[in-house]
Formats: C-alpha cells, sequence, structure tokens
C-alpha cells in the first residue's frame, strides 16, 4: 500500500453489518479497522489488555461500566480503556474506526485519561515556525504520536524502524515517499512500510497522527 488512501475505502459501512479488517501492519500488536453499520453494535465485553480506539468516520457511542459511562464519538476522537473494562459500541449512523489492543505495560500522556473520550485535533497545538510532537501511548512494540507542523515545516527524509500509517487530521501536506510525492489532506492516510526513506512537508499548517509498530 504506497498511495495516499481512507480507511472507509478499505472497509465501508454496509448497512446491517458489523465487519472488522486485519491493518497487517504488525504480527505484533494487533490493529484492526472496524465498520459499524447503521444500528449495529459491538456488544459490551473485556480484554486482559488496555484498549485504543480511534474514530475516522460516522457517528456512534461508546459504552462503558454495565452504561455508567456513555459519550457520543466522531471522526478524530480517541479513547484509551482499560483493561477489565467492560466496554461497546454502537452505531444509528455508521462509524469507521481503528482498533489498537496495547501491551498491559504502557507509557501515556498524563492529559489523557483511560476510559474518557477526547477530540485529537486539540490535545496539541501549532508553535509558529516549528514542528511540535505529542507523544500519546507508547510501549516496547509501539508508539502513538501527534505532530502539528506550522506552514512550510517539515521532515527531511528518514527511515523508521517499523511499519506505520500517518492519519492526517487538519489541513495538507506532501509526503515524500522512495522518491514519489504524494498529496494527503484531512480525513486521508498513508502507510510506509519499515526502514522506507519518506519526508513530510505542510503546504499549509497541517496536523496529523502516527500509528507506529516495531516487529
Amino acid at each position: 500500500m504506497r498511495d495516499v488512501f481512507k480507511i472507509a475505502d478499505l472497509r465501508p459501512i454496509r448497512d446491517g453489518y458489523t465487519i472488522s479488517r486485519d491493518s497487517q501492519l504488525s504480527s505484533k500488536t494487533k490493529v484492526t479497522f472496524f465498520s459499524l453499520g447503521s444500528c449495529t453494535d459491538i456488544s459490551q465485553e473485556t480484554y486482559d489488555q488496555c484498549m485504543m480506539y480511534l474514530v475516522h468516520i460516522g457517528k456512534g457511542t461508546i459504552v462503558l461500566d454495565k452504561d455508567a459511562y456513555k459519550r457520543d464519538l466522531h471522526a478524530d476522537h480517541i479513547i484509551i480503556v482499560d483493561s477489565g473494562m467492560l466496554c461497546g459500541i454502537e452505531s444509528k449512523e455508521g462509524l469507521i474506526y481503528t482498533e489498537v489492543k496495547l501491551e498491559k505495560e504502557n507509557n501515556m500522556n498524563a492529559l489523557l485519561k483511560t476510559n474518557t473520550v477526547f477530540e485529537l485535533k486539540d490535545l496539541i497545538d501549532y508553535e509558529e515556525g516549528s514542528i511540535t510532537n505529542l507523544d500519546i501511548v507508547r510501549n516496547d512494540q509501539m508508539k502513538y504520536v501527534l505532530m502539528a507542523f506550522d506552514k512550510g515545516t517539515g521532515l527531511t527524509p528518514h527511515r523508521a524502524p517499523g511499519n506505520a500509517i500517518v492519519f492526517a487530521l487538519e489541513g495538507n501536506a506532501t509526503i515524500g515517499y522512495e522518491g514519489n510525492d504524494y498529496s494527503i489532506k484531512a480525513g486521508e492516510c498513508f502507510r510506509f512500510e519499515k526502514n522506507g526513506l519518506h519526508s513530510v512537508t505542510a503546504n499549509n499548517r497541517f496536523k496529523m497522527a502516527l500509528l507506529l509498530v516495531m516487529e
């Protein structure tokens, strides 16, 4: 996968269906794309690991702890759910999200509290003439980080130690990958393979999330 893509195109919403697709990003960190059709749900269940949910398209509701906590979900929301916590997701209109199973021992940014919905774009600010990074959660096998680029700033070509997906959150940028340039805008994604030579240049102010997994 060496092109700009939308997760909704990989796993489109189908009325009445709940569909999951393995991202094939890593054999160690389970990353799954989910599509909930209208009036479908994932019933409440628990996991031995913390779970991270990243919402891309649509609307839904996350339900925790036997209906004790309900919050609406929409594009660019994130929630990290504690291990052992009852968790379900339902949607009346359709919802597409990514589910990431985390290790039991994680370093999580103090800005986030587990079992609470956050707006990704609001967690990081722009700095004039600069690139800002904010680690959200990481462990020995993965890293999820937010980045905000002021207009004209960028990352010089480099290689990463694992497979990665960029999620564009705001604005637009040009991604250089193995000698080719790709335009990316909010709502779109791009996948890097391990050791793939890549760069990012902001055409205007640009925010993105990066999910990096190590084999």
